[in-house]
């Protein structure tokens, strides 16, 4: 996700940067004296001795202090957030937009100040970040680059971007459609069935690209991801997702085509589906990062194709055993 984007990159020194120990009012002038060379006037840095980052305060908050005297340190509430050179874009805008901060301070290994990323710089990150994580879990990028990112691209490049993945969805349908023609004696017997196929599959894909949206954000955004808690987690979700809507759509199928055997497949198959296609949308940007390959390019088309072929065998499967239990439908 454009690894190469990182804090440096974004970074300005023109902001109030003040000692510890300088008095309140003392900052009030200088911040006043110098208020046009600064690019930002959101906080106020304060630092120790040796340029060690000890935290900020707002201005609202250093106008609005009545005890002028004392030291600029003693203003300091909320605990350091910070980010080093190195940290990539997209982290830091995150963590501007989840906790609120109009810029974020970079800070170099021993700590010491080195400038802020501006809240406008992290509007174009997160404004970047979104279009290019929404063009790759589309699967319109095979690489990283500038070309890619703008509605301007050249029709020649935009068609070698998108074609691939096109061809691979083709494959897919195709394999799909096997699977489907297995079934063909099933299904010319039981008309009903092909009724609810684009309904199950839409709803497996749905699921699906909500988990697996979920997980690469996450693994992009935090080095200390916990693969197995996260999977623990969504097969809890997969689980109730499944027997909610499975139980929902079973029921309505039952009473609407006045068969309970069609609605038990369509509920039954819709269940196991679903928890298919979380598991599937999970364990695939895993299996494709320990390969070296970018998740967020390859895993949407990827898992939406696995999920539409296994969806269409699970659920014939499915009408197979019922329909040999129960007998007919209708």
């Amino acid at each position: 996700m454009g690894r190469t984007q990182v804090a440096s990159n974004w970074i300005t020194k023109a902001v109030p940067v003040v000692n510890a120990k300088t008095k309140v009012s003392e900052v009030r002038k200088m911040v006043e004296k110098r208020s046009d060379s600064f690019e930002i006037i959101d906080y106020v840095y304060v630092l120790d001795d040796d340029g060690t980052l000890i935290g900020w305060v707002s201005i609202k908050e250093l106008m609005g202090e009545k005890k002028s005297r004392v030291e600029i340190r003693r203003l300091i509430k909320e605990k350091c957030i910070t980010v080093h050179p190195h940290t990539h874009q997209e982290k830091v805008a995150y963590i501007a937009l989840s906790r609120g901060l109009r810029s974020v301070p970079v800070v170099d290994k021993d700590n010491r100040f080195l400038g802020v990323v501006p809240y406008d710089a992290i509007l174009k990150i997160f404004n970047h970040e979104v279009h290019e994580d929404f063009l790759k879990f589309g699967g319109i990028f095979h690489r990283v680059g500038k070309e890619f990112t703008t509605i301007y691209s050249p029709a020649l490049v935009m068609i070698k971007a998108r074609l691939p993945w096109l061809l691979l969805g083709t494959i897919g349908g195709m394999v799909a459609a096997y699977v489907v023609e297995g079934f063909e004696s099933l299904i010319k017997n039981f008309v009903a069935l092909a009724a609810f196929v684009p309904l199950l599959v839409y709803m497996s894909d749905a699921v699906g690209t909500q988990s697996e949206t979920i997980i690469i954000r996450s693994m992009a955004i935090d080095p200390n991801f916990s693969p197995r808690q996260y999977f623990i987690r969504e097969i809890k979700i997969a689980f109730a997702f499944g027997l909610f809507c499975g139980t929902l759509v079973g029921a309505m199928a039952g009473l609407g085509w006045g068969n309970p055997v069609l609605g038990i497949i369509v509920g039954v198959s819709l269940f196991i589906s679903m928890f298919a296609s979380v598991c599937i949308a999970t364990l695939l940007p895993f299996g494709l990062k320990k390969l070296n390959i970018d998740p967020a390019m390859s895993a949407g088309p990827f898992a939406t194709i696995l999920s539409d072929i296994t969806t269409v065998f699970i659920y014939f499967t499915v009408a197979t055993f019922f329909i040999k239990k129960f007998g007919v439908l209708g």
